[in-house]
């Protein structure tokens, strides 16, 4: 029942159309940036019905009568037009719900009222290390894997985007899954490895003090592996750096926890008196890092894809390429998740698979089809052109929507979407003064393109606590941040009336934000029809609480043969 489809083939086609009819009707705020709110008069590009009766709400208001699905008693100030009404209507019907409850009871997060910082029903072991959101999401997903890897037979899990680890470690010791984990931080692999032996040490250490417990039937330690899955790369590739991968891995020494702990303290005294060498020793853990992105430590071997492994059963992850397996992202960035879609479809060898998105405005489409990468990550793949896809954009992914006139989402729109959605309610009943930023910033903006107008939408590193500042020396340092001088600020009559219009510039963003989770919705429902078209039945489940882990969605498929 897990995986039966929520909606019927036809019903997913008809909800498709109607949100790329209703998103291009609305582009015009989707796609507008809150910085050019006075650059572009977005105020103006509003009906005029609509400014009339939104220009009086207050925070508390803008959250109850325009953004708040589950507020049943709304009181109206004035009569709104029904364009509007039907404007929010229409957003929250299209909209996939964001908690399972919704419509009915909604359970609370139980695993945190004892403890903010602690889940109640994680085990200690997995929560060292681990913030809240993270203990939420791991328990959550790692229990859904679990059951996923029951139901299609598979014990090899291969886990995309592994961070640190955490979901790793969980799926591995805590639920006793064999887990290779891809990452394409090497950074990121130091820590999970570090991670995974601190956590064997625990183990190790109850073990002989307790006993045996129902840890004892952990898995192999989890195997890692440094490296960026090419999304034009054929799911043959990805196999083949699997199986590559345990090629030159060396098993580290038996654990010896009381000689790790010796060697860290040492380590820890003799940094004040000399530098750190690095010795003969294969471990992560006492050799310092300093390395380019693209070359690996010295003591870590390196495959002929340019990714390196680590792990205490490596000689397992070459069957595992060629076993059954269910893969898995936690907040796979951008293109990611739909690269992984495509090699759960096309690869024999993966039966399942568990899928949750976040960064939209990173996958590419026709329109932005090869967005930068900051972390210049090395490629896993010698050879890019070697068996490319050519024309798979992260979206859309499915024929039907690609044949939907108007289908077509924006950066921004994208953007947009990756906003939480939940703590921004809560902002505006509070009346934070974090809502002021929105103002300050767009009125900066217009100081900027007034002196620089090719200067559009330029990056202003943070400034923190802008909240608490008044807007001359917010502007201050943010000037000087892209070196210009404080003296650019407008007449002080002028500029005091763009600040007295921040509830104006809250209430637009506003509107935006009412659209973000019915683009959220066209982008997941594309892959569920890409997988429908492919044969594949699949369902959306809204796993993790919003309020913790506001990209709460996980796209769960398997294979109808298994």
């Amino acid at each position: 029942q897990m995986f039966a489809l929520s909606l019927s083939s036809q019903d997913q086609r008809d909800l498709a159309r109607n949100l790329t009819t209703f998103l291009s009707q609305y582009k015009y705020i989707s796609d507008s940036y809150i910085i050019e709110f006075f650059t572009e008069d977005l105020w103006e590009r509003l009906p005029a019905q609509w400014r009339e009766v939104l220009c009086g709400l207050s925070f508390p208001q803008i959250a109850d009568l325009l953004l708040d699905t589950k507020c049943q008693e709304k009181r109206y100030p004035s009569a709104w037009p029904l364009s509007l009404l039907a404007f929010r209507a229409t957003a929250h019907a299209l909209s996939f719900p964001r908690r399972a409850g919704q419509g009915g009871a909604v359970d609370p997060v139980e695993e945190f009222l004892k403890n903010h910082s602690q889940s109640s029903m994680l085990s200690h072991i997995f929560r060292k290390h681990v913030k809240p959101k993270k203990q939420h999401e791991i328990r959550k997903l790692g229990s859904l894997v679990k059951q996923l890897c029951d139901q299609t037979n598979c014990e090899a899990v291969v886990d995309v985007g592994s961070g640190q680890g955490h979901l790793t470690r969980f799926l591995s010791f805590g639920l006793g899954l064999s887990v290779t984990a891809i990452e394409a931080d090497q950074r990121l692999v130091t820590m999970a490895t570090k991670f995974d032996e601190e956590l064997r040490c625990t183990l190790e250490k109850e073990k002989t003090r307790d006993g045996p417990s129902d840890l004892s039937k952990s898995g192999p330690s989890p195997h890692h592996v440094v490296g960026w899955v090419n999304p034009k790369a054929s799911w043959e590739l990805f196999l083949r750096q699997l199986r590559e991968a345990e090629c030159t891995a060396a098993a580290p020494s038996p654990l010896d926890c009381s000689s790790r702990k010796r060697r860290r303290n040492s380590a820890e005294l003799d940094q004040t008196q000399a530098p750190l060498a690095t010795g003969p020793e294969p471990s992560a853990l006492s050799i310092p890092f300093s390395v380019s992105a693209t070359t690996p430590p010295p003591h870590w071997s390196t495959n002929s894809f340019g990714c390196s492994p680590h792990g205490r059963h490596s000689g397992e992850l070459a069957g595992q390429s060629d076993k059954s397996l269910v893969l898995t992202g936690l907040h796979a960035c951008g293109d990611l998740s739909a690269t992984l879609l495509r090699h759960f479809v096309e690869c024999p060898h993966v039966r399942g698979i568990t899928s949750v998105a976040c960064c939209y405005m990173k996958i590419t489409t026709r329109e932005y089809p090869s967005p930068p990468d900051p972390l210049h990550r090395p490629r896993l793949f010698a050879d890019d052109s070697d068996g490319c896809c050519p024309g798979a954009f992260g979206y859309p992914m499915s024929s039907w929507v690609r044949g939907l006139p108007g289908h077509g989402l924006s950066y921004k729109a994208r953007e947009g979407a990756c906003h939480a959605m939940e703590d921004y309610l809560e902002r505006l009943r509070e009346g934070s003064l974090l809502l002021r930023t929105h103002c300050y910033r767009a009125t900066l903006e217009t100081v900027i393109r007034e002196a620089r107008p090719e200067m559009r939408r330029v990056g202003v590193q943070t400034i923190k606590k802008a909240h608490l500042l008044p807007f001359t020396e917010y502007a201050r340092l943010g000037l000087a941040r892209l070196g210009l001088p404080p003296s650019l600020l407008l007449e002080p009559g002028r500029l005091e009336a763009m600040l007295k219009q921040e509830a104006r510039v809250v209430v637009y963003f506003s509107l935006a934000l009412l659209l973000a989770p019915a683009v959220e919705t066209l982008v997941l429902l594309d892959r569920i029809i890409y997988l429908q078209e492919n044969g594949v039945k699949s369902k959306l489940l809204p796993l993790f609480d919003p309020e913790l882990s506001p990209r709460n969605f996980v796209l769960v498929a398997m294979k109808t043969d298994c």
